[in-house]
């Protein structure tokens, strides 16, 4: 990873007292920020707290010593120091004198974005979020480097603050081949934004700092004339934005919504609800809260719908190790009233490869079961011994239930797969359901999925009353239908040779893709006495029948649905 910081350039605008120290300082290098306050000591600051530099108070002489070497400061109290990334703030009386400078060191870090590189590639568009100083401008630099010179792609960055691409007229070399479009004053941040999607014909617009509602209304516009939008935003994660009125409309906006009295039964929710009003001008949303850490929502229309449904989400969380490699963790949140999930994480110990980076996606709410086991999360690959996720539907296909729920609510049976440990996928789709749940009395007057549920071999489970014991109750036995222990799975694949698991793969793949799913038998391959040991066993632990059939040494099992 590569730094430039231009350090020196920041240094000479500082009294010797405040200069010496610093120049000579074993942390020089990490160094976040500088703050000049008259009649305080002067303070430097680094990732681990804040350290005095001097004995000796701030004067007013210091203080104009350091003004006559900086540029005139624009509308915003910013100014900075021209081909540097370094940034320059004031502090004013009520008079207009300057008493307080705070100087941020700029740094060019190339290889900070890594962890999200093959996003880029997809073109989608990315909002950033994040407290200040967490890195979110050296990331979105770093952006604008990659996509115009390796991706040659043709990019605007409105730089209001000049803070991304440095002071002066004269861009600094770390956003690359892209073009920088400078602001007047911060309150035209919007108009600008307009103004080069209208006179420069951008591929991507980058922008720093969303913060006013104009300059939402002006993303959302973009958006819909096809342009990709990198964007920065305030706000720690991704329901802090759902609640700002000023920022919802970057995620789709948020609205009341009352439903009809079925359409409320289907739901198993309220007759009013929150739903989101429009497409998200941001497909993708990334949240940092440590430099190294960051966390992904590839999916920001489902995330956010589930968030206000108060479903269970998976988040990505992509980490950038000290070798350079980068690992990717998933976990689970139930944002329950707009909680902050920081506190609700659901741990996971599977850490995946950047490449094998496709989750599980659907137009449903996740439970955390399949998250919370490592056996759950890899694919089912023996013989390559491949615990990665290489693809979501094969993980789909070959653990998960997918269950329908109408008349119950949903947050509730959620928490009953969540304590019962089951793998259990909640899914608003009825055609992609292989159970349906729902209470008696509404399944009873609801011809029309008694009648689809009849054509499409979609078993009904009903039950009196939606009370945690009798949704218990129902989770078990349609569970027990395909139940299986993971954790005897993985001791049965130790120490096999090849021909074992292969017998065993082919065994796991006809029960789980056509005995239980369409609920037909299925005829395996002639196997020797010991390979036939083998499968028996691992058929038993699906509560499944078998027969052998065939002469000898041409024998074979036969699976039976129950």
């Amino acid at each position: 990873m590569l730094i430039a910081d231009d350090l020196d350039k920041l240094l000479d605008i500082l009294p010797e007292f405040i200069q010496d120290p610093l120049s000579k300082h074993r942390r020089k290098k990490s160094l976040i920020e500088i703050v000049m306050d008259l009649g305080r000591r002067p303070e430097a600051r680094f990732p681990d707290g804040p350290e005095y530099l001097s004995t000796v108070n701030i004067s007013w002489n210091d203080l104009d010593l350091c003004i006559k070497k900086i540029p005139q400061f624009s509308g915003d109290n910013r100014s900075g120091i021209e081909c540097t990334l370094h940034r320059i703030s004031s502090i004013k009386n009520r008079k207009g004198n300057i008493i307080g400078l705070t100087f941020r060191v700029g740094r060019a870090i190339f290889g900070t974005i890594s962890a999200i590189r093959d996003i880029l590639y997809t073109g989608k568009s990315i909002l950033l979020l994040g407290k200040p100083g967490v890195g979110k401008t050296t990331a979105i630099r770093e952006i604008a480097r990659v996509l115009s010179d390796e991706m040659e792609k043709r990019v605007v960055i409105i730089d209001t603050s000049n803070e991304i691409a440095g002071d002066g007229d004269i861009p600094h070399p770390a956003i690359g081949r892209a073009r920088r479009m400078q602001v007047a004053k911060p309150e035209l941040q919007h108009q600008v934004m307009i103004e080069a999607v209208e006179n420069h014909m951008p591929e991507v617009i980058i922008i720093d700092e969303i913060g006013t509602e104009l300059e939402a209304i002006a993303a959302r516009t973009i958006a819909e004339r096809g342009v990709q939008l990198v964007g920065t935003a305030h706000g720690n994660y991704l329901h802090s934005i759902i609640k700002n009125p000023t920022l919802s409309d970057l995620i789709g906006g948020i609205q009341y919504v009352t439903l009809g009295d079925d359409e409320a039964k289907r739901r198993g929710s309220q007759k009013s609800i929150l739903e989101r009003k429009a497409i998200p001008a941001f497909q993708v949303a990334i949240e940092i809260h440590e430099r190294n850490s960051w966390i992904i929502h590839e999916k920001v229309d489902h995330v956010v719908d589930n968030i206000l449904q108060g479903s269970i989400i998976s988040l990505q969380r992509r980490k950038s190790n000290f070798d350079g490699s980068i690992s990717i963790e998933c976990e689970t949140s139930n944002f329950t009233e707009f909680t902050s999930y920081s506190n609700n994480l659901i741990s996971s110990k599977s850490s995946l490869l950047l490449h094998n980076t496709s989750m599980i996606s659907d137009d449903t709410s996740i439970n955390p079961c399949e998250l919370s086991s490592n056996s759950h999360l890899y694919s089912f690959d023996v013989l390559n011994n491949n615990k990665l996720i290489s693809k979501s539907n094969e993980l789909e296909s070959f653990t998960l239930i997918k269950l329908y729920v109408y008349g119950i609510n949903l947050q509730q049976v959620e928490l009953v797969i969540q304590d019962l440990h089951l793998s259990i996928l909640l899914t608003r789709d009825l055609l992609k359901a292989n159970y349906i749940l729902g209470l008696r009395s509404s399944i009873k007057h609801n011809n029309r999925i008694r009648q689809l549920a009849k054509s499409r071999h979609i078993i009904i489970y009903t039950i009196h009353s939606n009370t945690s014991n009798n949704i218990s109750r129902a989770l078990k036995q349609i569970f027990d239908t395909k139940k299986v222990s993971y954790i005897n799975w993985q001791n049965i694949c130790l120490h096999k040779n090849f021909n074992e698991l292969n017998a065993l793969n082919e065994a796991r793949n006809a029960i789980e893709k056509i005995v239980l799913f369409y609920s037909d038998s299925v005829e395996l391959l002639p196997r020797t006495y010991n390979l036939r040991k083998l499968q028996s066993n691992l058929i038993s632990l699906y509560n499944l029948r078998y027969t052998t059939f065939g002469k000898i040494g041409y024998q074979r099992l036969i699976i039976y649905p129950n």
